[in-house]
């Protein structure tokens, strides 16, 4: 596929937390919300940037609250990842309906509904231009879908992991909270562990500080961001060595 210039990232891996599929619900999944992410995705997809996604299944079922609910962690976690399953199908439909080769691919085997994940046959499809959803976490419990995100990008030999998320980038304070936070624009790593500043957890955040993977924190329900993230514009926080 061809790459514009004017694109700064030509292999991205995307972040979307489950809750963030919510959208006007309590639980579940609100179709509209579904329906412009997949369109902020299809603009980004059609200037031949290669896409693949992480989804997180908080909007349905969370691994650690259910094991605070007294339900076992292991299986606890194995549920939180069967929810990252039905998020990663909703998705998988909303961009075909937008005519968008879509794989799914999950690391716990399902073959019925999807692929299962072949770190080789993923970056074949990211080369036809097929976008790539990766459900079920790592398929380890124990594991967020943040480290999840961070172990496929490079696996896959991503660029950058964009964390779509509903805040604009990475404050010193909760910005929901307190009207006196100050955003940062770019922060190292060592900085946001020396801050305490809560991006991803403790295990992600190592493991793409050890591969020098840089994050982007960036407000995925603002029109037009993800092209523009991918564009290189200052949206977000960047997070890099």
């Amino acid at each position: 596929m061809s790459h514009p210039c004017e694109m700064k990232y030509n292999r991205i891996l995307l972040k979307l937390s489950g809750e963030a599929l919510l959208g006007k619900n309590l639980y579940g999944i609100d179709n509209d919300r579904l329906v412009v992410y997949a369109k902020e995705i299809k603009q980004i997809h059609e200037q031949g940037v290669e896409i693949a996604i992480v989804i997180g299944g908080g909007n349905i079922f969370r691994g650690l609250t259910g094991s605070e609910d007294g339900i076992d962690r292991v299986q606890a976690d194995y549920m939180g990842m069967l929810a990252t399953v039905i998020n990663g199908l909703a998705l998988q439909n909303a961009l075909e309906n937008m005519d968008i080769p879509t794989r799914l691919q999950s690391a716990i085997k399902m073959e019925s509904i999807a692929e299962p994940f072949i770190k080789r046959k993923a970056t074949r499809h990211l080369e036809k231009g097929r976008v790539v959803i990766f459900a079920s976490g790592t398929g380890n419990p124990y594991f967020t879908t943040d480290s999840a995100a961070v172990l496929r990008a490079i696996e896959i030999n991503a660029e950058v992991i964009l964390k779509g998320t509903r805040v604009d980038g990475i404050y010193n304070k909760d910005p929901e909270k307190n009207k006196e936070a100050i955003k940062f624009d770019n922060i190292s790593f060592e900085e946001t562990i020396k801050k305490g500043l809560k991006i991803m957890d403790t295990t992600a955040f190592t493991l793409s500080k050890e591969n020098e993977l840089p994050i982007i924190v960036f407000d995925m329900n603002t029109k037009g961001n993800l092209t523009k993230v991918v564009m290189g514009e200052k949206i977000g926080t960047k997070v890099s060595k």
